[in-house]
């Protein structure tokens, strides 16, 4: 598609002041997307899918069953291998988003998620990770472990409001 029709396509996105980011490319992206489900600013629990975007088809093609992507694995917060998420979320990043957005904890949604890549490795071989969307209005399905923690968080900001 020529640039000038792509614009033209997409000016509706940016009437209001949006932009593109141009994200780079992910080598790690075989090794799949995690999903931070979360409420307020807390994890709830993890979803891990193999993707198939944006790798190059196997042999048999493209709409070939090894080239779907996997199904998304639910894990509550307290799984190990990603606790080193956990921690940045809930110690560094959300409390960051919090302050550059000028929102407190009782305007956090109680139900939302963050997708993360797997970026390069540190020098000492722990992994990085890459923020590659945040929803707020599609978060279901859910690990099995969130529903508990969403209804107290619920259940808590009905009772601060009732004061």
């Amino acid at each position: 598609m020529p640039l000038r029709d792509f614009m033209a396509r997409c000016e509706p996105y940016f009437g209001w002041g949006g932009c593109i980011i141009d994200q780079p490319f992910q080598p790690r992206l075989a090794e799949g997307m995690i999903r931070c489900y979360m409420g307020v600013d807390k994890v709830v629990g993890f979803g891990h899918q193999l993707i198939k975007a944006l790798i190059p088809p196997p042999p048999e093609g493209p709409d070939s069953p090894a080239a779907q992507p996997g199904p998304r694995i639910m894990h509550g917060p307290d799984v190990e291998p990603f606790q080193a998420l956990r921690r940045k979320m809930e110690d560094e990043w959300v409390p960051q988003m919090m302050e550059v957005l000028g929102v407190g904890r009782t305007r956090l949604p109680i139900i939302w998620d963050a997708d993360f890549l797997y970026g390069p490795r540190t020098g000492s071989g722990e992994d990085s990770y890459v923020l590659c969307e945040i929803n707020v209005s599609s978060c279901f399905a859910i690990p099995d472990e969130a529903p508990t923690a969403i209804a107290r968080l619920a259940l808590d900001r009905c009772r601060a409001t009732a004061k």
